[in-house]
């Protein structure tokens, strides 16, 4: 019997699923999968994750700009485009949208500039306070400029494969914030994803594939799919001292909660 897996963070609008989505998303819910929510890196994007979820009734769909997308859709001053902005509303009204997402802040690569970037999630977090959305965030070695943001702009969310510190954790778990924990706490070499699974509490958790990204042990360097969260969520049960079962519902009464999906 197949664990009930609900996947609060996927890309399946992503092009490496162009060979097989119809197929693949037809096949899931056969492998446990009750629940996928379609994470956006840019309109166009959304507009597919949106289609998804007209087709699939058990995928729903999150609107937003990544911050590597965001200089994309700037003005000549460097500012959120109007246009974009009042796209980006109108996309969040459908009835498919459960979120504003994938929103945040990435210094990796620091293109585009982080003033943009910062621009883009002042304006996005403003947005789901106006639409009472949650958001989906995405925090790569941003966590100082992360929190300063969160704190000044208060709405509910998710921050997803989470990578910050056990403490981290605890200040966003207060500022009204679940947990996104995905393949990374199966690696050898991870250190804070296991203390951080085992410490956040049972009801901020959510589980995640990000797929076709950060593919869990035994599949890593394979893309990821929405039945390999199986083996993230066997980790973390390990972890906590439960049984996968019992984390598998809990947290996706968790991401039912956040999102506001019917059962």
């Amino acid at each position: 019997m197949p664990l009930t897996l609900f996947d609060s963070h996927a890309h399946y609008d992503d092009s490496a699923f162009d060979c097989d989505r119809e197929a693949l998303l037809d096949l899931l819910p056969s492998k446990g999968v009750c629940g996928i929510v379609n994470a956006a890196s840019d309109l166009s994007s959304t507009r597919r994750g949106i289609a998804l979820a007209e087709r699939y009734p058990y995928v729903w769909a999150a609107a937003g700009i990544h911050p590597q997308e965001a200089g994309h859709w700037c003005d000549e001053e460097g500012n959120p485009s109007p246009e974009a902005v009042q796209e980006l509303r109108a996309l969040c009204s459908h009835p498919r949208v459960v979120a504003v997402g994938e929103i945040g802040l990435d210094y990796y690569y620091d293109t585009p500039g982080r003033e943009c970037q910062r621009r883009w999630l002042r304006c996005q977090l403003a947005l789901a306070a106006e639409l009472h959305l949650p958001v989906i965030l995405h925090d790569r070695e941003a966590h100082e400029d992360t929190l300063k943001l969160l704190r000044q702009h208060p709405v509910e969310g998710v921050v997803h494969c989470f990578s910050g510190s056990v403490e981290m954790a605890r200040e966003l778990v207060r500022l009204g914030y679940y947990i996104g924990l995905g393949g990374a706490v199966t690696f050898k070499n991870a250190r804070r994803a296991p203390l951080v699974a085992a410490a956040v509490p049972a009801d901020r958790l959510l589980l995640e594939t990000d797929a076709p990204y950060m593919t869990p042990v035994p599949f890593r360097g394979k893309r990821n799919q929405s039945d390999y969260i199986a083996y993230t969520a066997r980790r973390i049960a390990e972890l906590r001292g439960i049984t996968a079962e019992e984390l598998c519902h809990q947290t996706a009464e968790n991401t039912r909660r956040l999102f506001r999906i019917p059962e």
